[in-house]
């Protein structure tokens, strides 16, 4: 028999995470991709060129793992660094062609995979819209101050 859930938000929200991040590993790997691999990619994928600081962010990695890990997909091929245009002090990185394949395999496995857990959790698009404005809440310092109301955006 399942044991109660906890009601500790915090804990809650790392037990899934977790058990997702394992679930997403797994099925990436079959791809020949890793789960921070497929965050690089899945931000590039929008073909703006991006930083390092906002991929470092966005991937959950410190920068010097993620100067590391990018250093192995350009030797792979499947990304590649360009001076800013705007300011040739930066280097963005942007996506090449075998890492819009890669991405492109790996996003419908992602994108099917996630569609099947929130049927079966019976979501109605409601689970995202929620972490989205817990995160921005977080971010904003808001929950603190008491700024945060159900169903409203955080400003």
């Amino acid at each position: 028999m399942p044991s109660e859930p906890s009601p500790d938000l915090a804990h809650l929200l790392s037990h899934a995470e977790r058990r997702l991040a394992r679930r997403l590993a797994a099925l990436l790997a079959e791809e020949g991709c890793s789960l921070e691999q497929w965050r690089v990619l899945s931000l590039t994928a929008d073909g703006r060129g991006h930083p390092m600081t906002e991929i470092a962010d966005h991937a959950l990695m410190p920068a010097p793992s993620l100067t590391k890990l990018v250093d192995r997909m350009v030797a792979d091929n499947l990304v590649y660094r360009r001076p800013d245009p705007t300011d040739r002090r930066r280097v963005l990185l942007h996506l090449s062609a075998r890492g819009r394949i890669l991405h492109d395999r790996a996003a419908h496995r992602v994108a099917t995979e996630q569609a099947r857990l929130l049927t079966t959790i019976h979501d109605d698009g409601t689970l995202a819209d929620a972490l989205f404005r817990l995160t921005t809440a977080l971010d904003q310092g808001a929950v603190a101050q008491g700024k945060v109301t159900e169903g409203q955006p955080v400003s």
